[in-house]
């Protein structure tokens, strides 16, 4: 297979852009829809516990999930230009460091539970090894589809994905109302898509073979890999010193608060970075074309989850009730304290499109080392104050890094601090105003949950766009958000706009 043959058509980027940006966008709009009917729906028919003891094996599935891509997966879609051979050699290093991390799981799986005192966390990590090699045998096949922009076709198969992993967990429940029913979900999400890459995907390894030149592409991958191993402590941390210090319950409130506001929001980013870093990749040798790109997508991505944050935040002692049941009503604090992270986290998150898309691999690393080591002071300061102080100091480090961030990001590249300044500021600065606004406002909601919660997100997302409409850029974004929802708009049988 040549060369070419694992790039997109000549001439189809923008048009590739559009359509993957509205079918992402679709896909992830039924992913969070199902992930949060997942959190509702088992929080009702799981306890506490069961999801603290999954939450105690997460953090060690993570650090695992590490090292089983190397970064591979980003190099394939980021180089100018890829050979069958180099594709072929970044597979059997990913099945074969799939397969060693997979070993090193069950040897020490028992000792994971030593560690957290807990003898069911021992056979739960012994049986995600599995979701290891799944991941692994399918990685490459992944980014070949990828770096081609098909992005409808990773849309229905994320979609497809979503809801079997929901299904199968509760389908579980009737066996087994037990946390094994968790697992049963995230296997079936880990290995339908695996099947669907090589199903949608022309390129089949070949014999393994050392190949010439790829030292760059596994140089790169160092530095993706370095950065995920710095953030892993800053996303996981928190799970493993609440679940040893304060138990397992404290750990359960704090992870269905966590799931909830700043798991979903993450899984807007990250799925449109499968858009983005390809499409940035390819721009990189014209600025003007890369800064436009991006400044275009970024503040869509705020204009849809910030105002939502905001009126989460708001009324959180009403939402998590209504959405979890009165048992979790211990985690209407942890969550509107999160809630302050996620009103930057959906700005800060696309830095790593614009780390990846230039090569700045070794800058993404550097920055992920700050932001573990900053996180990790935060979660240490907290943890004297259970897990409600974890989650209010840590939204105060996301506060005091997201300066420095953006000025980090701006010392090279075509994209510039106040760039971001500009087109940033109009939608968080309108967050936080509708933030203010709607906590002010709750004793006039009505008293119905459901009329109080669609009356504060409609509060939030008019205030915000009023914000916005006083900035220029706000008023070019926000008619780049009506364009779009037309061009996503039906106009006659299966068809869209063009």
């Amino acid at each position: 297979m040549k060369a070419s043959a694992f790039d997109p058509p000549e001439g189809t980027l923008r048009k590739s852009v559009g359509r993957g940006a509205i079918a992402t966008g679709l896909a992830q709009a039924v992913k969070i829809s199902t992930q949060i009917l997942s959190v509702i729906v088992l929080s009702r028919l799981l306890s506490p516990q069961d999801f603290g003891i999954v939450a105690m094996c997460a953090p060690v599935l993570a650090f695992i999930a590490l090292f089983q891509d190397f970064g591979l997966t980003q190099a394939t879609v980021q180089k100018s230009a890829i050979t069958h051979d180099e594709v072929n050699y970044l597979f059997w290093v990913n099945v074969v460091v799939s397969v060693t991390l997979a070993c090193l799981m069950l040897g020490a799986a028992p000792l994971i539970a030593a560690f957290y005192r807990e003898p069911r966390v021992g056979p739960l990590i012994s049986a995600m090894a599995l979701q290891i090699v799944a991941y692994g045998l399918g990685a490459q096949h992944l980014a070949l589809i990828n770096r081609r922009m098909a992005f409808r076709r990773l849309a229905l198969i994320e979609i497809a994905s979503a809801i079997a992993g929901f299904c199968a967990a509760v389908a579980w429940t009737i066996i087994d109302r037990s946390y094994w029913a968790l697992y049963a979900g995230t296997l079936t999400s880990a290995v339908l898509p695996t099947l669907c890459y090589w199903a949608n995907s022309r390129w089949r390894p070949g014999t393994p073979r050392k190949v010439e030149g790829v030292g760059d592409l596994l140089n790169f991958g160092a530095g993706i890999t370095g950065f995920n191993f710095a953030n892993f402590f800053a996303r996981n941390l928190d799970n493993i010193l609440i679940g040893k210090y304060l138990g397992e319950a404290q750990l359960g409130l704090y992870d269905r608060a966590y799931k909830l506001l700043l798991f979903p929001l993450s899984q807007i980013a990250n799925p449109l970075s499968k858009v983005m870093v390809p499409a940035l990749s390819r721009l990189t040798g014209e600025p003007d074309r890369y800064r436009s790109a991006y400044l275009r997508v970024m503040p869509l991505m705020l204009i849809v989850t910030l105002p939502g944050v905001a009126a989460a935040v708001a009324i959180a002692d009403v939402l998590i009730p209504f959405a979890l049941g009165q048992q979790w009503r211990e985690s209407a604090d942890i969550f509107r304290a999160l809630g302050f992270a996620g009103l930057l986290q959906p700005l800060n998150n696309p830095a790593g499109w614009l780390f990846i898309s230039q090569g700045r691999s070794g800058d993404f690393m550097r920055w992920g080392i700050v932001t573990a080591t900053t996180s990790a002071l935060a979660f240490v300061i907290g943890l004297p104050h259970g897990a409600l102080g974890v989650a209010i100091v840590y939204a105060a480090s996301e506060y005091l890094r997201t300066p420095f961030l953006w000025i980090y990001v701006g010392k090279k590249g075509p994209l510039k601090v106040g760039d971001m300044i500009r087109a940033a500021s109009p939608f968080v600065l309108g967050s936080h105003m509708a933030l203010a606004v709607v906590w002010l406002m709750r004793p006039v909601l009505p008293d119905h949950a459901v009329l109080a919660i669609l009356g504060a997100a409609f509060l939030s997302y008019t205030i915000t766009v009023a914000i916005a409409l006083l900035f220029p850029f706000g008023r070019t974004s926000l008619r780049e958000a009506v364009n779009l929802a037309r061009a996503a708009k039906p106009t006659g049988r299966g068809q869209t706009r063009p």
